[in-house]
């Protein structure tokens, strides 16, 4: 069934803006773990002062999640796994560090503003698809309906996120 809204250049325009920004944003993050700052090393060095066991292997994993999903949301390709990927990475970032400082980005340490607002913009190309100018739409990967497509966003993206919290999540007592 086809809306106005989906039918529309506007439409599709929007959901290009934001999944470049989604993605480029994301990718950077990934893409400075392996390359500035203390890298891999650094990174899993500071999971496991949070309460990450196994700090190597979830850096890696973290920075390839990071990297892979920048570019599927770039390119509009497998876009509501990505948008699900991301929406976890998300969630894991709030629950390890940053609900604990309350809302404001601006609070000491951080708080879930920032992380929250990318976890929910998720949701519009999660539900809504890649939009024209994609990889999904000329392939025609996934042509499911919005419901579907917001269903397997959050199952997935909820999902992964509680799993990865349950394996490697053990924050101290004074955390």
């Amino acid at each position: 069934m086809t809306t106005i809204a989906s039918s529309s250049t506007s439409y599709d325009l929007v959901l290009l803006a934001l999944r470049l920004f989604l993605g480029s944003m994301i990718f950077a993050h990934g893409y400075r773990k392996f390359f500035g700052g203390g890298r891999l090393a650094g990174t899993a060095k500071w999971f496991e002062s949070i309460g990450v066991r196994y700090g190597g292997l979830n850096a890696l994993v973290a920075a390839s999640t990071e990297v892979g999903v920048g570019v599927l949301l770039v390119f509009g390709l497998l876009t509501t796994l990505a948008s699900a990927g991301l929406m976890s990475l998300m969630l894991v970032a709030i629950a390890t560090v940053h609900r604990k400082n309350g809302f404001f980005v601006f609070n000491k340490g951080e708080g879930v503003e920032y992380t929250l607002g990318i976890a929910v913009a998720t949701l519009v190309p999660g539900t809504f698809g890649a939009g024209r100018f994609s990889l999904d739409h000329l392939w025609h990967i996934f042509a499911w309906s919005p419901s579907v497509h917001l269903a397997v966003t959050l199952l997935v993206g909820l999902g992964a996120a509680g799993a990865q919290l349950a394996a490697f999540y053990r924050p101290s007592q004074s955390a």
